[in-house]
């Protein structure tokens, strides 16, 4: 029997991801030369894709337009037309998306559709794959068919969930690792991260295609080594508990981030900093490529006093708590 006409509905949840060190190595031009580094959260904001049986035998897709189409060829949507190509479904289904955040503010959009569109679809073929091989294979799709100034982050947090170590190596091949941490840890980093909406979205594809041109002539090589050490230092710094240490630990990440690409942060951007650490943070950054989207700051005391600053400044605060789960399908009939 065609896999197609054995399901009615399938729904797949897909975690955004929160980078806490060493984002940026996973980018090729850096990792193929030296090897990359980042840790990396997921967090319980979601990616749902519903994928439904249509009896027209033709795919219709719903995200922010409409398709209508025969033939996963003739799609405009890059990522549903890889995917659907990559996992052989040609026809009779309906895919619709919905997001708990904007796109392009940071947080891994992306990559949580692709990982969260190939799990229902491998779901609609009664096939499994695992969180590494899942991630992979939308990797492949963002960073070789479609050719994305992309790294290997996104995708692998968005699988696994959880908060993790992941080590790339020259060839791409990636280690995951879950990070030892305790409860009460756990506990301090969700009371202690808060992420301020800035209001502003960028093109990451921008961002990051200018980070890895300077990567490979080299201008931005000694800044990019620096930041994977500062990821192993706060690996270690939040395997012992040292929460303080994390936070100097991200503030340090920030300052060398902001040495890669000029178009990195603006003077907006910087004066939310600047608000920031005067009431109280301890570190801080931005999310994802930079220039735009979320702020991330870490602060063990103040909050009140540091959410009615950025409250003042029009930022809004997205609360959170950590996904331990990674990319799941939560519906299938």
């Amino acid at each position: 029997m065609d896999p197609i006409e054995s399901f009615e509905t399938i729904i797949s949840r897909t975690p955004f991801r929160l980078p806490l060190g060493g984002g940026g190595t996973d980018l090729p031009s850096y990792y193929k030369q030296f090897g990359g580094f980042f840790i990396s959260a997921a967090i319980n904001k979601y990616m749902s894709i519903v994928i439904h049986r249509n009896f027209s035998k033709s795919l219709r897709l719903a995200y922010s337009k409409t398709e209508i189409v025969n033939t996963p060829e003739e799609i405009d949507h890059p990522l549903i037309r890889e995917g659907l190509k990559k996992t052989g479904i040609k026809h009779g289904i309906e895919i619709m998306s919905f997001a708990d955040i904007p796109a392009s503010t940071g947080l891994g959009s992306s990559g949580s559709f692709a990982v969260g569109l190939l799990k229902g679809l491998y779901a609609v073929k009664r096939e499994y794959r695992s969180p590494g091989d899942l991630a992979d294979e939308a990797c492949d799709i963002s960073m070789n068919i479609l050719k994305e100034p992309s790294g290997k982050q996104d995708e692998y947090v968005a699988s696994f969930g959880g908060i993790r170590a992941y080590t790339v190596s020259k060839s791409g091949k990636v280690e995951s690792e879950e990070l030892k941490l305790s409860q009460s840890t756990i506990a301090e980093l969700e009371s202690n991260i808060m992420l301020f909406y800035t209001g502003m979205t960028r093109s990451s594809g921008d961002v990051l295609g200018q980070q890895q041109k300077n990567i490979r002539s080299g201008s931005s090589v000694e800044y990019m080594h620096r930041i994977k050490e500062i990821g192993l230092k706060s690996k270690e710094a939040l395997e012992k508990g040292d929460l303080t240490r994390f936070g100097e630990l991200l503030h340090e990440h920030w300052l060398e981030k902001k040495k890669v690409t000029t178009n990195m942060t603006n003077s907006i951007i910087d004066g939310y900093v600047d608000v920031a650490r005067e009431n109280g943070a301890i570190g801080e950054k931005l999310l994802g490529a930079g220039g735009g989207g979320f702020l991330m700051v870490y602060a063990e005391k103040d909050h009140r006093k540091i959410r009615l600053a950025m409250e003042k400044m029009n930022l809004v605060e997205q609360r959170f708590r950590f996904d331990f789960e990674g990319s799941k399908v939560v519906y299938n009939i």
